[in-house]
């Protein structure tokens, strides 16, 4: 039986799109928008910020050196979380109406800024009792660590998690943890997956 619900929060229950990040930025440093990504990438800084090894201070520090920024930090934050878009994938009325039953835990990669900026301007963040937070944890999905403190959160048995995440490594991962796991493919197909497994989401009056 079903006792928590974990959901992934990129392009789960918030859509991004990097490129408007990168278009962004642009306006601001002294590369192309094109050109960004393989600089960031290659940088290897956003894998240290998602674990929580360098601070988001730190992290702004550094980037404004690669990509020649020179703005404040509230605004390099403002820059760096354009990439989400502004209409939830899911409703409020699922999330709230699983809350009424179920243990609702968020298991994210992400980082302080992104994290920040979700809490100040998503209200569904609200319909959580609990955040696994990679930059928290110091461990990103798909290591068993995330699984091992949703699980924890979650307080009860890792078959009695349903899991749901965009990210099909995640996904398989969470399920050698023994959750109840499937891919992400639009809230149709959630609920969907959630009526085969008796899951109820209708509010409660």
């Amino acid at each position: 039986m079903t006792k928590a619900i974990l959901f992934d929060l990129g392009n789960v229950l918030v859509g991004f799109d990097f490129k408007r990040g990168y278009s962004n930025i642009e306006s601001c440093c002294r590369l192309q928008a094109s050109q960004i990504p393989e600089v960031i990438g290659g940088s290897g800084l956003v894998p240290l910020f998602e674990r929580g090894q360098v601070s988001g201070e730190e992290f702004f520090q550094k980037i404004s050196l690669l990509l020649g920024l020179t703005v404040s930090y509230e605004r390099f934050c403002g820059l760096w979380s354009a990439i989400f878009l502004p209409s939830p994938l899911v409703s409020e009325s699922l999330l709230s109406g699983l809350r009424q039953r179920y243990r609702m835990v968020l298991v994210s990669n992400t980082n302080e800024i992104h994290f920040q900026m979700i809490r100040q301007n998503y209200a569904l963040l609200e319909h959580f009792d609990s955040y696994v937070l990679s930059y928290q944890v110091g461990a990103m999905k798909p290591a068993e660590q995330m699984f091992a403190e949703a699980v924890r959160q979650a307080d009860c048995r890792p078959e009695e998690c349903f899991y749901t995440d965009d990210v099909l490594e995640f996904v398989e991962g969470g399920r050698r943890y023994g959750l109840d796991a499937v891919q992400f493919r639009g809230a149709t197909e959630l609920e969907q997956e959630l009526t085969r497994r008796g899951i109820q989401w209708n509010e409660l009056s």
